[in-house]
């Protein structure tokens, strides 16, 4: 089996991850694993192993005859049988499948939202969709609105999983108290939902007792982050909230920390989750999209509704207020994690589905 990911940038979004997750993890497991990045180079580009073959195409603009031509050369140099498309890539994927037409396309959808989303907001999509051979989705929302709106019809729910085994820089170091640490990893963009953490943070006065909240994400510096800013320095928060940006050492920053928080309005299956159980933090989390299936209220973390201020204080007070509690917490999502959304799983699980696919 000889297959290639595609993703359109290595910035540290999830989508990003798992491309890089899914290629690195295969070079273990079939003959060939290939990744390729159509636009824009990151900082993931650091974690490809050495043993995944990888290129990057330097696309520029939406139909860019001098990609397509370097990716049907690639693929044809490495005998590819299947391109797993991650995201928006599958737009340049269906374009060298008209010029080799027995390249197999599998398409996967991380974007939550789209659970919510009208057939006219992706048309392009859903037309091309008849060029995929078969659709991997990351939650069970999203393989609702596949197997309903898509013309295509093998539709496959395969779970996100984390990697705990790669070694990366020790670099960033953690302001505040060992053992007071509340961190948040996620970009600053919607619909991540930072101000209600923010809020939560300030009404309970959390920094009183000690407590200090970690922002770790790129920073866009537009509006969205202007209104995280404007809420610290209003409420001379700046000693107690701290923003990081993009960081490399995620581990080593996770494992500073005590409490994770997720509180996005929409999700697929955020790996963000799995990274904090790996590095044993008890976590609060959103409720919406896979979110509660990783996480079971009470058993082995803490949920609430995204919309609901009330409710994450009344959440957050719970690990804050009770060590024990917390460390119960944090030792179930991590066994739990470990259990279920392991890497050997989870690719597993893939191989089988692209046989199934072919």
């Amino acid at each position: 089996m000889r297959v290639v990911q595609i993703i359109d940038s290595l910035n540290a979004g999830g989508a990003e991850r798992m491309a890089v997750n899914y290629a690195n993890a295969l070079s273990k497991k079939i003959q060939f694993s290939g990744l390729i990045v159509t636009r824009r180079e990151g900082d993931l580009k650091k974690q490809v192993n050495s043993e995944v073959a990888y290129l990057f195409l330097e696309k520029n603009k939406r139909i860019d005859f001098r990609a397509i031509f370097r990716l049907r050369r690639y693929i044809i140099q490495n005998k590819v049988d299947i391109i797993q498309a991650h995201s928006s890539s599958f737009f340049i994927a269906v374009l060298v499948k008209l010029i080799l037409p027995g390249i197999k396309i599998i398409w996967h959808d991380h974007y939550g939202s789209r659970a919510k989303e009208t057939k006219k907001e992706n048309r392009v999509l859903i037309f091309l969709s008849v060029f995929f051979s078969a659709i991997f989705v990351v939650n069970h929302q999203l393989e609702d609105w596949n197997k309903k709106n898509m013309r295509c019809s093998k539709v496959i729910f395969i779970p996100n999983f984390a990697v705990s085994g790669n070694k990366e820089a020790q670099i960033t170091n953690l302001k505040g108290t060992t053992g007071k640490r509340i961190i948040f990893l996620a970009n600053l963009k919607k619909p991540k939902n930072h101000i209600l953490i923010l809020k939560a943070f300030q009404d309970l006065k959390l920094y009183e007792s000690g407590w200090s909240l970690h922002l770790i994400g790129k920073d866009y510096f537009d509006s969205y982050s202007d209104i995280l800013k404007r809420f610290i320095e209003l409420h001379s928060l700046e000693n107690y909230i701290h923003l990081y940006g993009e960081k490399n050492d995620i581990k080593y920053v996770l494992s500073q920390g005590t409490i994770g928080v997720l509180a996005s309005t929409d999700e697929g299956f955020p790996v963000t989750l799995l990274e904090y159980a790996l590095q044993n933090l008890a976590v609060i989390s959103t409720n919406v999209g896979y979110c509660s299936m990783i996480i079971q209220n009470n058993k082995n973390g803490l949920l609430f509704n995204p919309s609901s201020v009330s409710e994450v204080k009344t959440q957050l007070l719970k690990l804050i207020e009770d060590e024990f509690f917390r460390e119960k917490m944090r030792d179930n999502f991590n066994q739990s994690v470990l259990e279920n959304y392991s890497e050997e799983m989870v690719i597993e699980k893939l191989i089988l589905a692209y046989k199934i696919s072919k």
